[in-house]
């Protein structure tokens, strides 16, 4: 089957289902049909949309269910994960209709000036035409919300493709799309390989606005590739969460299991460094490995497994080589530190990792998290800006001067202060500085990305008489 994608359940191996392969002409179909549904996007009522978008959430709540055992069947994280992550791409659509009950715009004041003394002006914006999301496998449901339901509010037709491992999620979305009332060349979905369909999503002309979501590797090459058009790069992490004497140590090291090992560790904002103080790094190791050595592992569709696999063998495989070399430069395992299955690795906690290492550098994207020590403040932030990334960073503690000076110096997109580096609020502007990536998402901030502003300006009418 040359022409299909094969989706495999990454936990039992069998087929979950098949997908187009997608090439070129597909896609440059899709883009075509997408054309005409620009033009009649554009011309929606806000109530249009909002009946739209308040139908999508409608739609996925009725269809919880199932959208929940796709997508553990096809991404392997658990059923409980994938329960709330249908909760939230539901609620993202909630959110994006809440915005179009006052949409953006300002009134200007152009008499304050002597050359405006006759003029009077607002700004509006207008959809920017097709938009071309690219989404990841590991949240393959919220993220795809998070390109289409701004897209459609601002009042874009889009176009999105989906990660190969994990297309059938997405073409199931946009059935139920459909039956809440978006136009079919309103949202088209192709399904297919990065380098096939993918690369000419990227480099069409008639795509106003590329809206990526993966890994560095791919994104620092997509603006060349995309030409003239707006590029929105959400890219990966190596999250830092900073711990001060004053922090209250079993709640961090619950946030910190939690934020390590939730998706079994495959998020861009995973706790991976913790930066302790050396007064409390023994207790904090201790109460975290008490915590993570419970974790259940196994089966993803048990109601009682905590981490489920990661989506592939090579993915586990690249894990478990960043753990044996990570011992090989001293290294010490305190949790797990071994595989259980083809694609399950145990929750890992390390320590004794050598600060400024190679591998320390590198997105783990897993199951793993590492501890490394402190003496003064700066240090610590030292530490924590030494990568490449600045996505999502925090810090617990009770002490507020500690708290401000993180806010400041800390370098990311985002900083947490008690709570898990996985803190994210869909209603907020998320993204990253440095290779963590450029543009922002977050439902409203999305829509003014997806947007373009036109300003219009009156002057007084000019009697006839």
């Amino acid at each position: 089957m040359g022409d299909k994608l094969t989706v495999r359940n990454p936990y039992s191996g069998e087929v979950v289902g098949f997908a187009p392969r997608n090439m070129v002409r597909e896609v440059d179909e899709a883009i075509e049909t997408a054309r005409e549904g620009a033009a009649g996007m554009r011309a929606t009522t806000l109530h249009d949309r909002r009946r739209m978008l308040t139908g999508a959430a409608g739609q996925l709540q009725e269809h919880r269910d199932e959208l929940s055992v796709l997508l553990t069947r096809e991404a392997g994280k658990t059923i409980r994960e994938t329960r709330a992550e249908v909760d939230r791409a539901a609620s993202i659509f909630d959110l994006a209709a809440a915005e179009l009950v006052a949409p953006p715009g300002d009134v200007l004041a152009l008499d304050a000036l002597p050359n405006g003394a006759a003029m009077t002006g607002y700004c509006m914006r207008e959809p920017r035409g097709i938009i071309g999301g690219i989404t990841p496998w590991n949240v393959p449901l919220a993220l795809a919300a998070h390109k289409i339901a701004p897209a459609l509010a601002a009042g874009n037709s889009i176009v999105l493709k989906p990660a190969e491992q994990t297309p059938l999620s997405s073409l199931l979305l946009r059935d139920l799309l459909l039956n809440a009332g978006v136009p079919e060349n309103g949202l088209l979905v192709i399904t297919g390989l990065g380098e096939e369909a993918g690369d000419a999503l990227v480099r069409h002309p008639n795509i106003a606005m590329l809206s990526f979501t993966g890994s560095r590797e791919v994104g620092v090459r997509l603006p060349a590739a995309a030409g003239f058009k707006k590029v929105s790069l959400e890219l990966g992490g190596n999250s830092p969460l900073v711990v001060t004497p004053s922090a209250n140590l079993e709640a961090t090291a619950n946030a910190i299991v939690r934020g390590a090992f939730a998706v079994a560790g495959q998020l861009c904002i995973s706790v991976q460094r913790v930066i302790a103080h050396r007064t409390i790094l023994g207790d904090l190791l201790t109460m975290v490995s008490e915590v993570a050595s419970k974790l259940v592992v196994g089966d993803p569709v048990s109601d009682t497994t905590d981490v489920g696999t990661l989506i592939s063998r090579e993915a586990c495989d690249r894990i478990e080589k960043l753990v044996a070399d990570l011992k090989s430069a001293g290294a010490q395992v305190v949790v797990g530190g071994k595989r259980e299955a083809e694609c399950i690795y145990l929750p890992t906690v390390l320590t004794s990792v050598e600060h400024g290492g190679r591998m320390l550098q590198q997105e783990a994207f897993g199951p793993v998290v590492m501890f490394l020590q402190y003496t003064q403040f700066d240090e610590a932030i030292a530490i924590a800006n030494s990568t490449d990334y600045g996505l999502n960073a925090a810090i617990w503690t009770n002490n507020y001067e500690e708290a401000m000076r993180a806010a400041r110096e800390l370098q990311a997109g985002t900083v947490i202060v008690n709570e898990s580096t996985t803190f994210r609020s869909d209603l907020m502007p998320y993204g990253g500085i440095k290779q963590s990536g450029m543009g922002r998402e977050g439902v409203r901030f999305a829509i003014d990305e997806m947007s373009v502003m036109k300003t219009v300006c009156f002057g007084r009418p000019i009697s006839s008489n």
